[in-house]
């Protein structure tokens, strides 16, 4: 599948610098980190939550965990995590679980961790789990602009950095 065309807009229309990464089949975020030989701080994840109201996604390092306590009260929503089954008919253009941290391109509120935000670099799905999308923090800011800044993650215990 490689690039979503939902992605590739998104960096076109921002005039975005990055390079793509090609790894080995990887199933879980961390994994692939290992597999494409990436610092798991610097990864993205994207979480996808919902309530009677809609989605929200979670953008944040592999090696973190979403807080929905703290999720919660940001938005003042209980959200639960998404239905795998759902995210089919949200992302047609992405692989389940190999989505794109640009969910504000699919009509959905974001939000972006701070330690994500830290880091001077940033890779993340483009839409299949053989392909990441590399760039600088200052270009994934901007990609990222419309999405909310806040702390709502804390590290799993036991990841690699």
């Amino acid at each position: 599948m490689s690039m979503s065309a939902t992605l590739q807009d998104c960096l076109r229309s921002k005039g975005s610098q990055y390079e793509i990464v090609h790894h080995p089949h990887s199933h879980s975020s961390i994994e692939t980190a290992a597999a494409a030989h990436i610092p798991g701080d610097r990864l993205a994840k994207t979480v996808l939550f919902e309530d009677e109201h809609g989605y929200v996604a979670a953008v944040l390092p592999s090696t973190y965990a979403v807080r929905l306590s703290e999720l919660w009260e940001k938005t003042g929503r209980r959200l639960l995590l998404a239905k795998e089954i759902d995210l089919r008919d949200l992302f047609k253009d992405c692989e389940v679980g190999a989505l794109p941290p640009v969910c504000t391109a699919y009509g959905m509120q974001t939000y972006l961790d701070e330690n994500l935000a830290r880091q001077p670099d940033v890779y993340f799905e483009a839409g299949d789990h053989e392909v990441l999308i590399h760039m600088g923090m200052d270009q994934f800011l901007n990609l990222m602009d419309r999405a909310e800044r806040a702390r709502f993650a804390r590290r799993m215990q036991g990841t690699p950095t």
